[in-house]
């Protein structure tokens, strides 16, 4: 039986590193990477077994459902308390190691020794690609060269050259492993409980070049150090521009894609004009105290910043008076339909049915009297915000929605009136929601 042969380890603190000399401290980091690929290549080589003994055509008398995991990753993650995700790639890199490839021993090889850590040899064997129509000699010749030049580069270097030696390598197949990179491609945008909102997605190497190109070209003066007004001026710094390279860059995206918009005659936007809008009471406005609201989003923000987005053109500042009524709802939209439209949506923030958190994009204007029953007026006090599937419950169960004085309510004809919801903080700061 093989057992790991690792340095001398021990429990290793702050202070222990800062009593070494230069030489020392390096010397110790190279020792504890050369360690640390050889028990992340002894944990893939457990984690393949695990796998393999907990294969599919076992069912229950496999490893991990017996164990009461449901995947061997599963398992792997319970064990070693990393993510399922790093599981996986344990196993992988275990797979790899156990039973390579043709002409990827060499990656095999140098993972079992110590040589190449377990993500370098995956993004080696990713960049070679598994293509057939490659000699598995000429696949392991360019295996034994990367792993030759693995200690100088980093992760991202060596993937770089992996890919470049895998197009050399089959030309043909470019396009379709171009086209696996697209298919890739996304983006989210997730609202988080202190009102931040997280961006998180991947972009194929067209779209990267794209963003990276423009937010380049934008940031480029200010990243760090001396700033340049113009190729003719001195380095001059800016000491009172505090924002770090990363808020640059959000900076630098945000303000291209408000140019965008402004710019857009509907190619990509549609018939609809883009704009920021603003809630905000008129009383707070002209106070200066108060705070007021972003439509979407759900962190207040301060007056101060509602006036300089009110001088703004690109912004819509939404005004309301002291009874919770649009006063004002911005120049923008041409057409008086769609600049009620907009108020509706300032007021109720989206569909007004308790328990409903669909955005006002996503939903229609109801009149709470009929057109054609009722005699109805189009009217942002008689209209109100519903989802598409609010709207045709309310109509299926002929319900109504009934205004008394500025409160709505949802009447279901049997004596239950249940109030609606209007989810703008300004709309309900100088209007409370009504009590049942």
């Amino acid at each position: 039986m093989n057992t790991l042969s690792l340095p001398a380890l021990h429990a290793f603190s702050r202070a222990d590193a800062a009593a070494l000399s230069d030489e020392r401290l390096l010397e110790e980091q190279r020792a504890f990477a050369a360690a640390r690929r050889l028990v992340d290549a002894g944990a893939a080589a457990v984690a393949a077994e695990i796998a393999a003994r907990s294969d599919r055509s076992l069912g229950v008398a496999g490893l991990a459902q017996g164990r009461g995991a449901r995947t061997p990753e599963a398992l792997v993650a319970q064990l070693t308390g990393v993510s399922v995700r790093d599981a996986r790639t344990l196993v992988t890199a275990g797979e790899l190691v156990s039973t390579p490839a043709p002409g990827l021993e060499p990656l095999a090889a140098a993972v079992t020794s110590g040589d190449l850590s377990v993500e370098a040899a995956l993004a080696v064997k990713a960049g070679l690609g598994d293509s057939d129509r490659v000699d598995p000699d000429a696949r392991a010749g360019a295996a034994e060269r990367l792993v030759r030049e693995a200690s100088g580069l980093t992760l991202e270097q060596l993937a770089a050259r992996a890919r470049e030696a895998g197009a050399a390598l089959d030309v043909a197949d470019v396009p379709r492993r171009e086209e696996q990179l697209r298919e890739r491609r996304f983006l989210t945008l997730t609202p988080l409980p202190d009102g931040m909102t997280r961006l998180s997605g991947l972009l194929d190497p067209e779209s990267a070049a794209v963003i990276r190109t423009a937010v380049d070209a934008a940031t480029a003066p200010q990243r760090g150090g001396p700033r340049f007004v113009d190729r003719t001026a001195a380095p001059e710094p800016h000491a009172d521009d505090t924002r770090t390279v990363p808020q640059l860059l959000l900076d630098a995206l945000v303000d291209l894609i408000t140019v965008a918009t402004h710019a857009d005659t509907g190619r990509v936007l549609g018939s609809k004009r883009v704009g920021v809008r603003v809630h905000v009471s008129q009383r707070d406005l002209s106070t200066g105290t108060g705070f007021a609201s972003i439509e979407g989003q759900t962190a207040p923000i301060s007056i101060a910043t509602a006036q300089r987005i009110s001088c703004d053109a690109g912004l819509i500042p939404v005004l309301f008076d002291t009874d919770g009524r649009i006063l004002n709802v911005g120049r923008t939209q041409r057409h008086h339909t769609a600049r009620m439209r907009v108020g509706l949506a300032a007021r109720d923030g989206g569909c007004t049915i308790p328990g409903c958190a669909r955005p006002p994009d996503w939903c229609e204007a109801h009149h709470i009297d009929e057109w054609q029953r009722h005699g109805g007026d189009t009217s942002t006090d008689d209209g109100v915000l519903l989802c598409r599937h609010h709207h045709q419950l309310l109509h299926a169960k002929c319900w109504r929605i009934v205004r008394i004085g500025s409160q709505y309510w949802l009447d279901r004809g049997n004596g239950d009136r249940v109030p609606l919801q209007h989810r703008n903080p300004t709309a309900t700061r100088v209007h409370p929601p009504p009590r049942q």
